[in-house]
């Protein structure tokens, strides 16, 4: 039967597989990740990393995990080149995507989509022009990621809510979809449940919150406004190194 895991590692990173084993890290952060468990000595394998943009606590050892374990990089094109700059060749190990663009990778597609948020490139990454460290990294951007399975996931990463969030649901229908709600740098657990509204997944798994980050967030909030706005929606509250394995229902007429 069709699943996919969804393992919480800290903060805004997550990692994925699918029931044919490919492996997908989105925006890690461990060796310095103040919430995390596990480090990038610990990873055995990794197929795709994605980077939804620059800063520190979503890309950090991105480069790292790609060199470690030969996966693709993608991310936006001024990301890609910077990783180029670190080892990762552009065009076949850092691939790079501009919203609306799509990219298949074994047995899950990639389609970046829009965010609104701040871009820049954390000096922690190094490989910036003089002086250049804090210049735009091209753009900050969502993820849908759809597996051949009929399984997709929408991260949106670092955003505020937006009105075409409804678009996103209408184009790629995920059942799963990853919100910030720590309504400082992001929006908070009542912009939240309006984009549940927005999106109706089966399940929002919140993230980019929590006192250790400065972020707290009632996530007992969270869930009573998608209930009241999207009845069908219901909220994954996933502790770190907690894994929600997602199956999709089948059917079959003969």
């Amino acid at each position: 039967m069709a699943s996919v895991k969804v393992t919480f590692l800290g903060h805004a990173s997550f990692r994925f597989e699918s029931d044919k084993g490919t492996v997908i890290y989105f925006d890690p952060w461990l060796d310095e990740n103040p919430t995390a468990k596990s480090k990038v000595s610990q990873i055995r394998k990794a197929d795709i990393v994605i980077a939804s943009h620059g800063h520190h606590d979503h890309c950090a050892d991105a480069f790292a995990i790609c060199k470690k374990t030969k996966a693709k990089f993608v991310s936006g094109y001024e990301m890609c080149v910077v990783a180029e700059a670190h080892g990762l060749k552009l065009g076949s190990r850092a691939v790079p995507l501009n919203p609306g663009g799509s990219l298949k990778v074994k047995d899950v597609t990639l389609t970046m989509t829009q965010a609104v948020h701040s871009v820049s490139l954390s000096p922690s990454l190094g490989a910036a022009p003089e002086g250049g460290h804090f210049h735009p990294d091209g753009s900050v951007s969502g993820y849908v990621l759809a597996f051949d399975n009929g399984i997709t996931i929408y991260d949106s990463a670092d955003t505020c809510l937006f009105s075409d969030m409804q678009l996103i649901s209408q184009m790629h229908g995920p059942q799963i979809a990853i919100l910030p709600v720590g309504g400082k740098y992001t929006m908070g657990v009542r912009e939240a449940a309006r984009a549940a509204s927005l999106i109706r997944p089966e399940i929002v798994i919140p993230a980019h919150y929590g006192t250790t980050m400065g972020q707290p967030a009632d996530i007992g909030e969270l869930k009573r406004g998608v209930k009241f706005l999207s009845a069908n929606t219901r909220v994954e509250e996933l502790k770190v190194g907690k894994t929600l394995t997602y199956t999709a229902s089948q059917s079959k007429v003969s």
